[in-house]
């Protein structure tokens, strides 16, 4: 029986040595996990700071194209309208001369009716067009100044127009001031 007993004593220190050392690999294994999961999560925030960054430039570069773009919209526009001035500068050139008066006066004219033309061109190139005198009697883009019994047009139709008016694409940017039949 002392025997037995010693011997059950001899394998309960052998099972505490053997808990032991896997214990003691257990703590080995759980403390590379927690040192790899500590590097991951290193990695991750670095990823994180990195990405924001990122973001935070791209935001910073939008936002600098859209102010170029509003600050510079209405560069084609202009671009349009320098031809006009210098068909103007033209006729104000031509003005000056010597030329018999008839002769200029014509010219004079020739040159406001091209002028025009150009301008008018250019404005349509951006989408401004004039409001027909044609166009029934729309009060989205028509401002009736006065009304007159006309036998020639019905009711509620155009019979004069004042000012012309003029649309951005569809939008008016001034009433064309007319003169509508009773």
């Amino acid at each position: 029986m002392k025997d037995e007993t010693l011997q059950n004593e001899e394998q309960i220190t052998e099972n505490e040595e053997l808990t032991s050392d896997e214990a003691e690999a257990e703590a080995e294994a759980v403390e590379n996990e927690f040192e790899l999961l500590e590097a991951e999560l290193n990695a991750l925030k670095d990823k994180y700071a990195r990405v924001h960054a990122d973001f935070d430039n791209i935001k910073k570069r939008l936002e600098r194209e859209k102010y170029t773009a509003v600050e510079y919209a209405n560069e084609k526009f202009a671009k349009d309208m320098v031809p006009v001035m210098d068909s103007l500068q033209g006729a104000l050139n031509s003005a000056n001369s010597d030329a018999d008066k008839a002769e200029l006066f014509d010219k004079l004219k020739e040159g406001i009716e091209l002028t025009y033309k150009q301008f008018l061109t250019a404005l349509e190139k951006h989408g401004v067009t004039m409001v027909s005198h044609d166009e029934p009697f729309d009060p989205n883009i028509h401002n009736a100044v006065q009304s007159v019994d006309s036998e020639d047009v019905e009711s509620g139709q155009i019979v004069q127009t004042f000012q012309t008016g003029y649309k951005y694409k569809n939008r008016p940017l001034r009433e064309a001031m007319v003169i509508v039949a009773n």
